[in-house]
């Protein structure tokens, strides 16, 4: 039986003092495995003006030059440069013990799986290894927000591991786009929204060398994530803001149509001030759905209601918008004509006004929207 390939991927930007850490470790690895296993070392060096490629060289490894600048560009280079049909990676600056990978790869074959995933939250975190913020605020949030929008059946344990094993035919078919750290993110989003299969095997987590300046920004990359993370997620602004919009057009409604306050668990509702409430949720739920509209203009999955509104003919589209116009002119005017009754003094019509007014918005945001995303589709 042929044995299967495996390709160690190491992104590598002036990793000088902590690379032949990480190599003489995978050196031993390469050796234990190769019963079983055809193995490989591959350094994506991703333009380092150290000794970095000097050094993965007198260890016997494969460099490649990853040009285009980033974390995500630099493993993505390494891993379509990869000969394995079996990928394993980890950062060169030794943080994660590449002597554990084999448990990575053996899960990965007896599960018959996509990926496993190095989680350290199931795992040891030594001490200053990761900071507080990462391990009880970033990492968990970023856990959860991901197993909202796109878990199934498989739920994420470490969203940020940077130590992962996973078939290289299935990393190809997930077309990853992002070049930087959020990488790490659109790794898992990809291979979840296409139902693979995923594992955890927990792993241990050692605190950066002595000298060695992190790549890392917290709070820049931490955004990173966040905006790949719902970059894919419109359903996620679809589902919240039709929901607000709905429900609190209909409060306006019922204002409208009572036309007195009600006291109702304390609370006096339906008055003036409630509908300005009304109002103002109601237009956030329009632009949080338009939101996702626009992220829809780059997905192949959106939902029936982003997919008529953007198949839209051109020709639809335009009376569709002065469909709307017309609308919000008769408002408009209706309001003006009550207010020309009594010379333009005040006049009792505070209800008709606030939802007249919301009215008028909510076709010209809609409008707004629509057209933009006509537009930004065109791209």
């Amino acid at each position: 039986m042929k044995k299967r390939y495996v390709s160690f991927v190491i992104p590598c930007l002036n990793e000088e003092k902590t690379l032949p850490f990480v190599l003489e470790k995978l050196v031993k690895v390469k050796s234990e495995l190769k019963k079983n296993f055809e193995v490989e070392i591959v350094v994506s060096d991703n333009g380092s003006t150290d000794l970095s490629k000097a050094v993965a060289k007198k260890f016997g490894v494969r460099v490649v030059d990853a040009k285009e600048k980033g974390y995500g560009a630099a493993l993505d280079f390494g891993i379509r440069s990869a000969k394995g049909d079996i990928i394993v990676f980890a950062d060169a600056d030794d943080t994660y013990d590449f002597l554990e990978s084999p448990l990575l790869i053996n899960e990965l074959v007896k599960r018959n799986c996509d990926m496993v995933i190095g989680s350290r939250m199931d795992g040891t975190i030594h001490k200053g290894a990761m900071p507080f913020l990462h391990r009880y605020l970033g990492t968990p949030v970023i856990n959860w927000i991901i197993n909202l929008l796109y878990a199934k059946k498989n739920k994420i344990r470490d969203s940020n591991s940077g130590f992962r094993c996973f078939l290289k035919e299935s990393y190809l078919n997930w077309n990853i786009k992002s070049k930087g750290m959020e990488f790490a993110s659109e790794l898992l989003i990809k291979a979840l929204v296409n139902d693979s299969i995923l594992f955890h095997v927990p792993v241990s987590l050692y605190p950066d060398k002595a000298g060695r300046i992190p790549h890392l920004k917290t709070w820049r990359d931490g955004m990173r994530h966040l905006l790949r993370i719902l970059f894919y997620g419109p359903h996620l602004f679809e589902r919240t803001g039709s929901v607000l919009l709905i429900f609190f057009w209909i409060q306006l409604l019922l204002g409208l149509s009572f036309g007195k306050v009600i006291s109702l668990f304390g609370m006096n509702l339906y008055g003036i001030h409630s509908m300005i409430i009304f109002s103002f949720f109601s237009i956030l739920g329009l632009s949080l759905w338009g939101t996702g509209l626009l992220i829809a203009t780059k997905q192949s999955k959106i939902s029936k209601v982003y997919s008529t509104i953007l198949s839209l003919e051109e020709d639809k589209l335009f009376f569709l918008l002065i469909s709307g116009f017309v609308v919000i002119l008769f408002s408009v005017l209706w309001i003006f004509l009550q207010w020309q009754k009594s010379s333009y003094q005040f006049i009792n019509l505070e209800r008709e006004f606030i939802v007249s007014s919301t009215l008028s918005l909510t076709l010209l945001i809609f409008a707004l929207q629509a057209v933009t995303s006509h537009i930004i589709k065109r791209d």
